[in-house]
């Protein structure tokens, strides 16, 4: 494996006297599709907003981005760099249109020219496969995988070297899941490295090429994905049963 691309060193996030993640160690190789699973509460979403500093960062430990240390950064720094992330409420402004949404995105991001600005909002739709006939219509009027698509794409737009989702898959059906399972394949053979944290366990081990498993803040397992769930630990902790 080449060198690594996003190193985590040894964070943690404290609050009070709660331990949301606790001394996670690992780190991250260029186009690498990395899945995270673990138990409600065990730190996964924390995980990234201290990636980010959004809204917070670490406790202890750091954070390394391509060579340079980013966990002391402001978060627009950090996002400049080309690390961005999606959330787990889904990108809706009821004022703008879908289009206007992912060139707000851009705005934030890279600084673009007005005029530049719905050509390349349009072509990040375009990537993530979104209705052009749609692309007008207010958020709200969107379908729950458009959005989804909207998220995306506004993430996109800031032309991410490493792209972290965060349960991209909530609230899909099976043909919408199918469908984001080759968006997000596609966007990895891009060669945008990806950080996916998500609950649905066939989407997971279809795209991920590692995945980690985090359970009370701390690291669980690491390594193959089929390895990973066949651990005893990950059967109790993550599945919620108890390895025979």
């Amino acid at each position: 494996m080449s060198s690594s691309i996003l190193d985590i060193r040894n964070v943690t996030k404290t609050f009070g006297g709660l331990k949301a993640v606790n001394d996670v160690s690992f780190s991250v190789a260029p186009g690498e599709f990395l899945g995270i699973a673990g138990p409600n509460g065990s730190g996964k979403s924390t995980l990234f907003n201290v990636l980010t500093r959004i809204p917070f960062g670490p406790t202890s430990g750091e954070v390394h981005f391509n060579g340079q240390r980013i966990d002391r950064m402001a978060p627009h720094r950090i996002a400049g760099l080309g690390l961005t992330r999606t959330f787990q409420k889904d990108v809706e402004f009821p004022d703008l249109t879908a289009l206007e949404t992912v060139s707000l995105a851009a705005r934030y991001g890279r600084g673009m020219a007005a005029e530049a600005l719905d050509r390349a909002a349009a072509e990040q739709l375009d990537l993530v496969e979104f209705n052009p006939d749609r692309a007008r219509l207010p958020t709200t009027e969107l379908s729950v995988y458009e959005r989804k698509q909207l998220m995306i794409a506004s993430a996109l737009i800031m032309d991410p070297a490493v792209l972290m989702l965060d349960e991209p898959a909530s609230g899909l059906t099976r043909p919408e899941i199918a469908a984001l399972d080759r968006l997000l394949s596609k966007i990895n053979a891009a060669g945008v490295t990806v950080l996916l944290i998500e609950h649905v366990l066939s989407l997971l081990l279809s795209v991920s090429q590692r995945l980690i498993v985090l359970n009370q803040g701390g690291l669980l397992a690491e390594g193959d994905p089929q390895d990973v769930i066949r651990d005893p630990g990950v059967i109790e902790a993550y599945l919620g049963g108890r390895a025979a």
